[in-house]
């Protein structure tokens, strides 16, 4: 029997979803979730797959650990908690090639992928969804451009490796570009709340307009 779980790495507990997976087997989860912890320690604050092989008989189990998710190893590589949710108007990050060829190193092992040029393809489509910057751009038009061949030499290489005078230009970029995107994003949303108010000014004033066209025809009915 097998049972895939999505656990993190290194900090597994008991929980409803697991009792009801285990429970019936007669399983010792204490004792599942302490190797499923040892196995996934180096791999502490990320989100992990694991498949339990479970032999219902005998009660014996193989813990088997897969590489987190793309998105699991962009964050922690670019120390970031959460995607953008606004990946149009705000960058969480602004990454090197070289820092997504070594993410795609990473996965293809378990990816659908040919080769290391798709795999890298696979992470930059991550990066757009989660609004990480590659080389200062957009990933969207990073990803055209290893179609083009742009970064053939670095990815035939297999650079995984950044210069530190490389990362801090790139973080001056994206700290720079972030701060403009804050701003306006905070006017967005200013110029949108003098829209409602205006708006909400334009009902009240039709609401009393509404009230006084009425009102003379009550006068008439009182006379009577």
């Amino acid at each position: 029997m097998q049972i895939k779980l999505l656990v993190e790495g290194g900090s597994m507990s008991p929980g409803p979803v697991l009792s009801q997976k285990l429970g019936p087997l007669g399983m010792n989860i204490s004792e599942i979730i302490q190797k499923v912890n040892d196995a996934t320690k180096d791999f502490k604050g990320l989100k992990v797959p694991v498949e339990l092989e479970i032999d219902a008989g005998t009660k014996e189990f193989e813990v088997n650990v897969f590489s987190p998710p793309v998105s699991e190893l962009l964050k922690k590589e670019l120390e970031v908690e959460k995607g953008s949710g606004m990946q149009l108007k705000m960058s969480i990050a602004n990454a090197s090639i070289e820092q997504i060829i070594s993410i795609a190193k990473t996965k293809l092992p378990n990816m659908l992928c040919n080769d290391l040029k798709s795999a890298v393809k696979t992470v930059l489509g991550t990066c757009v969804s989660l609004g990480i910057l590659v080389e200062n751009k957009p990933a969207l038009d990073v990803e055209k451009w290893v179609d083009s061949g742009k970064y053939d030499k670095e990815i035939q290489e297999e650079k995984t490796e950044t210069s530190p005078e490389k990362k801090e230009k790139l973080e001056r970029y994206f700290n720079e570009l972030h701060t403009k995107q804050e701003k306006a994003i905070e006017q967005e949303e200013a110029e949108k709340e003098i829209a409602e108010e205006a708006k909400e000014g334009e009902e009240a004033k039709e609401d009393t307009e509404t009230t006084e066209e009425i009102k003379p025809e009550e006068d008439k009915e009182e006379k009577k």
